[in-house]
């Protein structure tokens, strides 16, 4: 069964996920089982925004670096 099967009304966005173990799998099935479509859905697009945070907060810290690191006549 789908998670979304008895909420066949709601359509949720695919969510990026990285490579999945037994037990990541194990976790969504009780997920599944224990969270109705839109509370699961609303973890997931929270999940989902906290991955991102943290992506541009790292590519803030890169290019920090790379600026710290130009010569002075290029700095501002």
């Amino acid at each position: 069964m789908q998670p979304n099967a008895m909420h066949a009304d709601r359509v949720s966005a695919p969510v990026p996920t990285t490579a999945s173990s037994p037990v990541a799998d194990a976790l969504r099935a009780v997920e599944a089982i224990l969270l109705r479509g839109g509370q699961q859905t609303a973890r997931r697009n929270a999940w989902a925004a906290v991955c991102e945070d943290r992506r541009r907060a790292r590519d803030r810290r890169e290019a920090q670096t790379v600026l710290d690191s130009a010569p002075p006549f290029i700095k501002r």
